[in-house]
């Protein structure tokens, strides 16, 4: 009964997404288009920097566009939630025989399918439009790419719980969310960060997910990325014991 009405609600959630064609278009076509766009631009540079350009695109650049598909898909479920508490939604949904759980499982099993069809969607794009010449190992990565979204999720219903009303939601998970990418080691070392920076780094969930992504894009073995799943799991348990703490339905 339980999945039966997981199942309904899910499907429910998805079509009221994609009825959205802004929101659609967010989650879904930018991360594609700044895949397939900065790689041309890359790609097109001088021959002098072809060696970097080739290790950007080849492991950088991919691992960015899947990022900005957790951020945009935590930052969705953010605004969805906090619309649907300012609203009563979430008292009137609370209210019916579906348990509090079932309610948010829908939510986020909504957008892992997002996250997994837009990186399918990704990595079939750049390979029509811009060829990267490289085997990705997709299953791999796919699931590398739902632990990571799973965990920054997480997060983000952490900051939905305490959000004061939907009007603030998504700038105020874009200012904690967006500047983790400039620490995350996707630019640049950790280690080369200032001794502050590191410190931060090394307990925000995104550097986890940047170490797995890359490492599983290049082709390492999962037991040589154990600790990132497990940072990745813990940040995981911390939120989401936290937010059934603070979490306000209405």
């Amino acid at each position: 009964m339980m999945l039966r009405g997981l199942w309904k609600l899910t499907w429910i959630e998805l079509k009221i997404f994609l009825r959205e064609p802004l929101g659609a278009f967010g989650t879904i076509a930018i991360p594609v288009l700044v895949f397939v766009v900065t790689g041309r631009i890359v790609g097109h540079r001088e021959p002098s920097a072809s060696l970097a350009a080739s290790n950007f695109i080849s492991v950088g650049l991919p691992v960015l566009a899947s990022v900005l598909i957790t951020i945009s898909a935590v930052l969705s479920l953010v605004t969805i939630i906090s619309i649907y508490r300012e609203g009563g939604i979430l008292k009137r949904l609370r209210a019916t025989p579906l348990r509090p759980q079932t309610i948010l499982t829908a939510h986020v099993v909504v957008k892992l399918l997002l996250t997994a069809a837009t990186l399918v969607l990704m990595v079939l794009v750049g390979k029509r439009y811009y060829p990267v010449g490289i085997h990705v190992p997709l299953f791999g990565f796919t699931l590398a790419l739902l632990i990571s979204t799973c965990s920054i999720l997480s997060m983000g219903f952490l900051i939905a719980s305490i959000v004061p009303t939907a009007r603030f939601a998504q700038p105020i998970g874009a200012v904690i969310l967006y500047p983790m990418i400039g620490i995350s080691g996707l630019f640049a070392p950790v280690a080369a960060l200032p001794p502050a920076l590191q410190v931060v780094a090394r307990v925000v969930p995104l550097t986890y997910a940047v170490s797995l992504l890359e490492g599983i894009w290049k082709g390492d073995a999962w037991s040589a990325h154990l600790g990132d799943v497990g940072a990745l799991a813990l940040v995981f348990i911390a939120c989401t014991a936290l937010s059934a703490k603070v979490f306000r339905w209405q």
